[in-house]
């Protein structure tokens, strides 16, 4: 885990399947905009203004925080995926970021083989081990 994959909207980079497959390796939200698929690219939370112009660079700070499109985020995130962009936020800002990355390799770590899992799939990508709290389709 890494501060560089922790996206403005709380999500953490290093689950997506963009970063974890091998080809067309995307390098998340704070990364190279070439190597991140046109809908990253064009995301309004990553090129808003309001937020770019706080002192932490998250969502959190900014003063339209909750915004509509982070709460469609949260809401799409949680109810497919379990996982809420609003808690990671609220994580981070109350623990810091090196908390927030030792939370999160824990929770996401397979049971079964100890790789990352994918916040996007059901199963670990390197052993099948099939997680309980997906909710995804």
């Amino acid at each position: 885990m890494n501060a560089l994959l922790i996206a403005p909207c709380g999500m953490n980079c290093a689950l997506c399947i963009g970063h974890i497959r091998e080809k067309n390796r995307c390098e998340g939200c704070n990364g190279n905009e070439q190597s991140k698929p046109q809908y990253c690219q064009t995301c309004t939370i990553v090129l808003c203004e309001k937020r770019k112009g706080t002192e932490s660079g998250f969502c959190y700070d900014c003063s339209s925080f909750p915004c509509t499109r982070m709460k469609n985020l949260d809401k799409r995130y949680r109810t497919r995926y379990g996982m809420s962009m609003f808690e990671n936020l609220a994580f981070i800002r109350e623990h810091g970021m090196d908390a927030f990355l030792k939370h999160e390799e824990a929770r996401w770590a397979c049971r079964e083989c100890g790789a990352t899992l994918s916040v996007h799939r059901k199963v670990c990508m390197h052993c099948g081990w099939e997680r309980p709290f997906y909710a995804g389709s």
